[in-house]
């Protein structure tokens, strides 16, 4: 059975056709997510006609109240930019899922799979109902087609995100260190 991914987006692909929207709506949904997307740290300086260029390619996914859109350790394709509802990304550790952060609408997840080209490191539950953008690193393989100045661009706006993710994650481990442990590290003596 494919991935509860992979499974949305075939029901997704085949269900808009029946979906009739009339042009004014389209449009509008179009900049609604083009205004999305600048107001986000990953698209930060991306021009107007490359983030419509990617708006058009990119796949509207909704995910119901308590459903994953990936679990960790699925095959790693995609982003995602929430568009509506929150999510808990969730890491198992020692048979448990512990909670890392809740995301709610203008955050993305799953970036660093278009990075590092790794299997899913964490799980991401719908906790509301939700509506997101999927953004495939083939979406991102034509842009970079297009004009490799902004997908470099894009590019080093993601390593800048996971890096301020990364950042956040050192603070908490340290204060569970700080916690967890009543003596100070010392520098070991030179002489010894």
């Amino acid at each position: 059975m494919p991935p509860p991914v992979a499974r949305r987006n075939a029901a997704h692909r085949a269900g808009p056709q029946s979906i009739q929207c009339g042009p004014g709506v389209q449009i509008a949904m179009k900049q609604a997510r083009i205004e999305l997307l600048q107001g986000m740290p990953v698209f930060g300086g991306i021009r107007d006609d490359t983030l419509e260029f990617l708006v058009e390619r990119c796949i509207p996914v909704t995910v119901a109240r308590d459903q994953f859109f990936f679990r960790e350790g699925d095959p790693a394709e995609s982003m995602f930019v929430l568009e509506r509802g929150k999510v808990a990304v969730l890491k198992r550790h020692a048979g448990s899922q512990h909670l890392l952060r809740y995301l709610e609408a203008g955050d993305c997840f799953g970036e660093m799979a278009l990075m590092d080209l790794h299997p899913r490191s964490a799980s991401v539950l719908a906790v509301e109902d939700c509506s997101a953008l999927e953004i495939s690193a083939g979406h991102l393989q034509q842009v970079g087609e297009r004009d490799l100045e902004q997908f470099t661009l894009i590019q080093m706006n993601m390593g800048r995100e996971v890096s301020r993710r990364l950042r956040e994650a050192d603070e908490r481990l340290c204060r569970i260190e700080l916690d967890d442990s009543s003596t100070p590290w010392q520098m070991p003596d030179a002489g010894t």
